[in-house]
């Protein structure tokens, strides 16, 4: 398998890539978007096993104020998933030359890629995997992330985060937890850019996910035109191809097969 690592300049600020062709006849590129405390070290050998076993590309980056990209300038926007779906992520494909792409999201990533599908309507997108995504607020997941704040000051998080983030660990977490936790960021909500996404969608959520209900996906079925194929892990929590990397690659394995080859 072909390996390049790098940085693209976008609007001035470095981020850091991975990019895994495992054949010259790979004509699908499968984009790994992170979470909201995640980077492209954070992904750990999934996206090449992704790439190994459905024969796409698999193109992995670091978001600005994460893993080994440019830090971001804090305090962060309430918009900066809209922000990072419709401004950045474009730029991302276009300086990749990506002609032909699936976005795999998790968690924030999950969200930006719903609003990458469903409000830049961009032909180049033919798919969605969307692990444990968020289009409307829970006050679950404000209790977990002021958890985790507390857990910041009090307990080793902070260190086990900066062996991925580094030097700009607290960039990276207060850049976050201060945008979620801003009582503006309460009516953030995705649901009315649903209906404008044609794409096969797969959903994967673990049912012990301490960020985020079944509602969550409830309201995605609801509102996409063609509803979404739903992996629902028991005993699982907020992370799936951490947690369950099997189930979570074969999921995906299927999903990617029924796509069909080329756009219409």
């Amino acid at each position: 398998m072909r390996e390049t690592r790098g940085f693209y300049t976008i609007d001035g600020t470095n981020l850091e890539y991975e990019l895994l062709i495992p054949s010259p006849d790979s004509t699908t590129t499968l984009i790994f978007l992170h979470e909201g405390l995640g980077c492209l070290a954070m992904w750990r050998d999934f996206p090449r096993r992704v790439a190994a076993a459905t024969g796409c590309r698999a193109l992995t980056y670091s978001r600005a104020g994460y893993g080994g990209s440019a830090p971001c300038t804090l305090p962060r926007p309430l918009t900066f998933m809209h922000e990072e779906g419709l401004k950045v992520l474009p730029q991302i494909l276009a300086t990749s030359d990506v002609q032909r792409a699936v976005l795999v999201g998790h968690s924030d990533g999950a969200s930006i890629a719903l609003i990458n599908a469903g409000g830049a309507a961009d032909r180049r997108i033919v798919g969605l995997v969307l692990m444990a995504p968020h289009v409307f607020v829970e006050e679950l997941t404000i209790q977990s992330i002021r958890a985790a704040a507390a857990a910041y000051q009090t307990t080793d998080l902070r260190t086990r985060l900066a062996r991925y983030h580094g030097d700009q660990v607290d960039n990276t977490f207060l850049g976050w937890t201060g945008a979620w936790l801003d009582q503006g960021f309460l009516a953030w909500n995705l649901e009315a850019m649903l209906p404008q996404i044609e794409v096969p969608v797969l959903l994967i959520q673990g049912e012990e996910d301490h960020y985020g209900t079944l509602r969550q996906l409830e309201r995605i079925q609801a509102k996409l035109p063609r509803g979404a194929d739903q992996l629902l892990l028991p005993g699982c929590g907020h992370a799936p191809f951490r947690e369950r990397p099997e189930e979570t690659l074969q999921a995906m394995v299927g999903f990617l097969a029924k796509i069909p080859h080329r756009t219409e």
